[in-house]
């Protein structure tokens, strides 16, 4: 057998064993990521003052943050479909120091965020089953859900996606009906209902910002896209359309058909909206679909963890154990990693986590932002599959929105948060070169000596094969340039 053929092989093999993910399977993870819908979105009544901050906040901050940031993502991740998203772009603007501080501050925000959703899962089921209300079922709960969930992870991530595409359809279903029949009801002076006085903008910015953010999440799984150049771009928009939809259904039809005051709009309203609106039997109905969306916001949220850490360890920035994959194409190690993290930041308050992840996830769509811009200036023949149709200053005014969203939601930051984040930056900067330094003396095995191998030539569209024969002579300089420099200037 040549070794065309040989190289064909490997291809169709690692096909069967390693499913990609299509459009819509992505567009469910993407929704998943950035929203899992409108559960966690009433503390945004209660702290907008009454419905009108609330609607005017989802309507105007997808605009100023969800589309740009949707929009680079685009661009940079179908410029670079690799594992690792992110620490790529950063790696290749301003070199591997920068894109391992993007990656350390970026999955130690996820992992906090992840933390959240077995919490929350307890959270619903505890109005129905109230020992979960004691720390004697709580603790055993919830190390089982986060297990149960993990396995799932492992066996594949086209299983993740389809379980996300069934999730999506059951949890947002139940607004869709409760959408149609509050039309009756509904009052629509009450959407104009604003007490400035009783406004927290701490707590509503925080709420809005957590609730539209992430949209570059999907980024460190493209490796495992199918022809990510096309399917990126696409998935992006719908989950745009989706995630605004699925906010503004709901808001409009509880403000307008209910009287409530703001101060009863907190975590789990939507259920009493729901028995109102319907009765009984849409209250449960809610109920379990906020439940079953903690599930699929914990799949995709540890997905994309995961490939992040695998992706840091093909490009040379991690020991070569976090690239391992399962016989299911999955990367084992770098899932139980993340795992393990999950439980033991799943001790901390909801609003905790919340400050502490949407502070780091600031810092790092900063240095995203820079390197977007960067990129246009230093590599401006780069082939870019997807491009915003926008120049230089085009893109630095697309950014600047939500970069100073970005600063607000820091400067908004408790002085604990600033302490935390800060431990966190430290941290990272500490185990950089003590990473350099175990690979210098050899202590343990590193990535990133060759690049990784893309599955489809199709996928990359124009992007080069590197095969596992050796042969690079068409190598992307892209991909190239950023995965010598990361595996020999990084490490050695």
């Amino acid at each position: 057998m040549g070794e065309e053929g040989m190289v064909s092989d490997v291809k169709n093999t690692a096909r069967k064993s390693n499913p990609k993910l299509t459009l819509f399977p992505l567009i469910a993870l993407i929704f998943y990521e950035v929203s899992g819908g409108p559960f966690g979105i009433e503390d945004s009544v209660r702290a907008g003052g009454g419905p009108l901050l609330s609607l005017l906040g989802f309507l105007f901050f997808p605009i100023i943050w969800s589309i740009p940031e949707a929009l680079v993502t685009a661009e940079l991740a179908t410029s670079f479909p690799q594992n690792g998203g992110y620490v790529i772009w950063i790696s290749t603007a301003f070199g591997p120091f920068w894109g391992f501080q993007e990656g350390f501050w970026k999955w130690f925000s996820g992992v906090m965020d992840n933390a959240l959703y077995p919490v929350l899962f307890l959270d619903y089921l505890k109005h129905s089953l109230p020992i979960f209300d004691r720390m004697v079922a709580r603790i055993p709960a919830i190390i089982g859900l986060t297990a149960s969930l993990t396995y799932m992870n492992y066996r594949g991530l086209h299983i993740v996606g389809f379980s996300a595409v069934a999730l999506a359809i059951f949890s947002l279903f139940p607004f869709a009906v409760m959408g149609i029949i509050s039309i009756p009801k509904l009052r629509p002076k009450q959407w104009l209902v604003v007490d400035f006085k009783k406004v927290e903008w701490r707590g509503y910015f925080n709420s809005m910002f957590w609730n539209l953010n992430y949209w570059d999440k999907a980024s460190t799984l493209a490796g495992e896209v199918e022809n990510p150049s096309k399917t990126f771009p696409k998935a992006l928009l719908g989950a745009v359309v989706l995630v605004v939809l699925s906010y503004l259904i709901p808001l409009l039809a509880g403000t307008g058909a209910l009287r409530s005051s703001s101060s009863e709009w907190t975590d789990g309203y939507f259920a009493e909206v729901g028995l109102f609106i319907g009765g009984f039997w849409l209250k449960l109905w809610i109920q379990a679909a906020s439940a079953m969306s903690n599930l699929g916001l914990f799949e995709a949220e540890m997905s994309s963890d995961a490939y992040q850490l695998l992706g840091m360890s093909e490009l040379g920035m991690l020991p070569a154990i976090f690239a391992s994959r399962s016989k299911y194409g999955t990367p084992t190690i770098s899932i139980l990693c993340s795992a393990t993290g999950v439980i033991f930041l799943s001790w901390m308050s909801f609003q905790e986590i919340l400050e502490f992840l949407n502070f780091l996830y600031s810092i790092g769509m900063l240095l995203e932002f820079a390197a977007f811009i960067a990129l246009r200036l230093k590599k401006p023949d780069l082939h870019r599959p997807y491009k915003v149709p926008l120049q230089t200053f085009g893109i630095t005014m697309l950014c600047l929105p939500p970069a100073m969203l970005l600063v607000l939601v820091m400067c908004l930051a408790s002085l604990k948060t600033f302490l935390v984040s800060g431990a966190v930056i430290v941290l990272g900067s500490i185990l950089y070169p003590i990473l350099i330094h175990a690979k210098k003396r050899e202590w343990m095995r590193f990535g990133g000596e060759h690049p990784p191998l893309p599955l489809s030539g199709d996928d990359l569209e124009g992007h080069s094969v590197v095969s596992q024969l050796g042969d690079q002579e068409n190598e992307d300089e892209a991909s190239f340039n950023l995965l010598s420099d990361s595996s020999s200037a990084t490490m050695e």
